[in-house]
């Protein structure tokens, strides 16, 4: 892809759909489809590097999956081992900074120390930064943040009039992306076309791309279509060019 004038989104944000549903069209159990879609986080990674790429959040785990059977979710919970361990030197070589986001108090205890390992031993790192959205839902970030601008209020250090947008910037989970907090390009793949309670703030103005492409079978030059397509798009915000 000739990125001599192409506009590279600062944040990308990606729903990585139909793990499942790549197993299933293989006979193989559902697991197998999560293990394949690892890979993927990895080599997409870093060609978000090679893009100069700010920010890529990748939406690991939702509020609602727990729903799923017992032996899927044990598994899901084991691959952040897996994963910073055979990537960990990936990560350092291609300066790569860990952050993660959603609430890690339901987590296993052994899953939230493998992601406060890795956010420690990246953490100096300053090229792009994996944002690992795990445990985490849009509505429910949004209440958190409510409520703590409501005690806020209740403390008198704010007054109701005082709440602005900024504020609940600053009240959210992506607090720490500071100017690149919101996405430029949110990416869905195998063809849904929904959010599925994913960054419900921050997408406000985001473009979005959505491919029937499966997860683990999304690759690198599947990303530069998405890259490429919204390098074409006019973002507005509501103004004319």
């Amino acid at each position: 892809m000739n990125l001599d004038n192409m506009k590279i989104p600062n944040h990308v944000a990606i729903i990585m759909d139909g793990n499942g549903r790549w197993a299933k069209k293989r006979f193989l159990p559902r697991v197998m489809g999560h293990k394949k879609g690892v890979e993927t986080i990895k080599k997409i990674t870093i060609r978000a590097h090679q893009l100069k790429i700010k920010v890529l959040t990748v939406y690991a785990f939702s509020t609602e999956n727990w729903a799923r059977p017992k032996d899927e979710v044990d598994y899901l919970m084991s691959l952040p081992k897996d994963f910073f361990e055979s990537f960990k030197p990936q990560l350092m070589e291609n300066n790569v900074k860990v952050t993660y986001i959603g609430n890690a108090n339901r987590l296993p205890e052994e899953t939230k120390k493998i992601l406060d390992r890795a956010v420690e031993k990246t953490q100096d790192n300053s090229g792009l930064i994996l944002n690992i959205a795990l445990n985490y839902g849009g509505r429910q970030e949004i209440v958190q943040a409510i409520q703590s601008i409501s005690q806020a209020v209740l403390k008198n250090e704010i007054k109701p009039e005082e709440i602005t947008e900024e504020l609940v910037d600053q009240s959210l989970m992506t607090q720490d992306l500071a100017s690149y907090s919101n996405p430029d390009l949110m990416i869905r793949t195998s063809g849904e076309l929904r959010l599925s309670n994913f960054l419900l703030w921050q997408l406000a103005y985001s473009e979005f791309y959505f491919t029937k492409v499966l997860w683990p079978d999304f690759s690198t030059e599947d990303f530069d279509q998405a890259i490429a397509a919204y390098s074409e798009r006019q973002r507005r915000f509501g103004k004319i060019s």
